[in-house]
């Protein structure tokens, strides 16, 4: 019996069917890997599609199991219920949204950036679109990562779900066959707009961020004095005073506490580049904040990361907040406080320049030779003096003061590869960083030392004015939360 063929009518929507992929080219099959890896492969293409295209529906299935069920999603809160259901719930939950537009140029970067602390040892979690195309350009990778440069652990990978929109005419994307790779009209200025943009989000994560804007602020009367420890009252009253601590035969590390200030200039840090052990605590400073009955105050009239508690072994710091418990390794806190103080310090300075009593002559390529008398002046900045002496040779006359028992020789390679292939480098400010960072780690409190109420305070209240204070310079984390109904859980209350 002769079959009919007959018009039939498809579902809305594009049905994508694969089989004998090798009929014609069995060759082909022996180059395969297992079925499973195969598989993630495929769910690998899923995700980006459905990551580029919220008004969509998609449906995956493998072995007649359905996989992924995605409707379209057209609010906030549909479309990170998409990016959790692919990337898990967890980036979400650790997660910054963004949305940043730049009038002037037209360009507008929006999506999720994972915290320092959600951060994986392989680059899995990186997804990028330019108008909606999935894309892995050098470019926009080196961006983000120098953005994350200040709070990542070494070797660790950031995650980012990003979307970048700009005028489809200032963007290629047949520069590769696969068209993941793009090229842009103005490199540098997208460059820019994406390190600033995600920097600055992750500058201003800090613990300010646990108390809502509309709350009010905490004003406390300083001549109140504490009173008896009473677990009835809860008065907060911490068992370590400044006397005790000079007993104990440590330095007074409250001497310096009423200084909000660093007491060191760019001129000190620079004479501590040889000799960062002279540098001791209390040349750095904490904001003051004494010791104080609150026992009357609301839970939202509490400071983001409340009171001082106690010391758990000389580590850590135990606080009291509106949300329950703040658990705070103060080595790492006041590190990161000392770092970005001393970055501060710097940058107001700026970078001195030391005259080299030899010059140091650098064989270079052409190109880099005329791109180093292009940016001579980027070169100044930075605290680099460098003159051309030929077609393929350059010369470097004056250096920063920080770095003149550095390989300068190699690091002015390396600024100008950056130069040559981002339009800009930061190599020189990431060096002399490096160097305030380890300063900043041996200057900063240490475990066993013993804090007085009001120090542990003064430092709670600086890790709520400083930019990153999350993380140390390693990227550590500085301090968890634990809420009331997370402690419950651990005690079985309520069940």
């Amino acid at each position: 019996m002769q079959a009919e063929v007959s018009p039939a009518a498809h579902p809305q929507g594009t049905t994508i069917e694969m089989r004998d992929l090798f009929f014609n080219t069995p060759a082909r099959r022996k180059f395969l890997k297992t079925e499973q890896t195969e598989y993630r492969h495929l769910e690998e293409v899923v995700k980006r599609l459905a990551l580029s295209r919220f008004d969509l529906h998609f449906q995956l299935s493998n072995n007649n199991r359905v996989v992924h069920q995605l409707k379209p999603a057209e609010t906030e809160a549909m479309r990170e219920r998409r990016v959790a259901s692919l990337l898990g719930s967890g980036f979400v939950e650790q997660s910054i949204h963004l949305d940043i537009r730049a009038e002037a140029s037209g360009l507008r970067l929006w999506g999720w950036i994972g915290l320092p602390t959600y951060s994986r040892s392989q680059a899995d979690q990186q997804y990028f679109f330019v108008n909606g195309r999935v894309i892995r350009d050098k470019l926009v990778t080196h961006a983000i990562r120098q953005a994350y440069a200040d709070v990542l652990f070494g070797g660790r990978h950031p995650c980012y779900v990003l979307y970048l929109e700009l005028d489809p005419a200032l963007v290629d994307v047949n520069v590769h066959p696969t068209k993941h790779e793009v090229r842009f009209r103005e490199g540098r200025l997208v460059h820019d707009f994406i390190f600033r943009s995600v920097h600055r989000v992750i500058a201003d994560q800090r613990p300010k961020d646990l108390q809502s804007p509309t709350e009010p602020s905490l004003t406390l009367d300083p001549s109140v004095q504490p009173q008896s420890q009473s677990f009835d009252q809860q008065r907060m009253i911490l068992p370590q005073s400044p006397s005790a601590s000079a007993a104990s035969g440590q330095t007074d590390f409250g001497a310096y506490i009423q200084r909000s200030t660093p007491s060191f200039s760019a001129g000190d840090v620079r004479a501590q580049v040889s000799g960062y052990s002279q540098l001791h605590p209390k040349d750095i400073g904490v904001a003051e904040s004494p010791v104080h009955d609150f026992s009357a105050l609301a839970p939202q009239d509490l400071p983001p990361m409340g009171f001082a508690l106690a010391q758990l072994h000389g580590i850590y710091i135990l606080a009291q907040n509106a949300q329950g418990l703040v658990l705070v390794d103060m080595h790492a806190a006041h590190e990161r406080i000392v770092y970005e103080r001393m970055k501060g310090s710097w940058e107001q300075d700026g970078i001195r320049r030391q005259p080299l009593l030899v010059p140091v002559s650098l064989n270079v390529s052409e190109s880099e030779a005329e791109i180093a008398l292009e940016q001579s002046e980027a070169f100044e900045r930075l605290g680099f003096v460098v003159e051309r002496l030929g077609q393929e040779s350059l010369s470097i006359r004056e250096v920063p003061v920080a770095l003149a028992k550095s390989d300068v020789s190699l690091l002015v390679r390396d600024v100008l590869s950056d130069m040559r292939t981002y339009g800009n480098s930061r190599r020189i400010e990431e060096s002399i960083n490096e160097l305030l960072a380890t300063m900043a780690c041996h200057g900063s409190v240490r475990a066993n030392r013993q804090l007085s109420a009001p120090e542990m305070n003064g430092l709670l209240r600086d890790m709520e004015a400083t930019e990153r204070s999350g993380q140390c310079n390693h990227g550590r984390p500085t301090w968890i939360q634990l809420s009331i109904s997370e402690l419950d859980k651990l005690f079985l209350r309520g069940q």
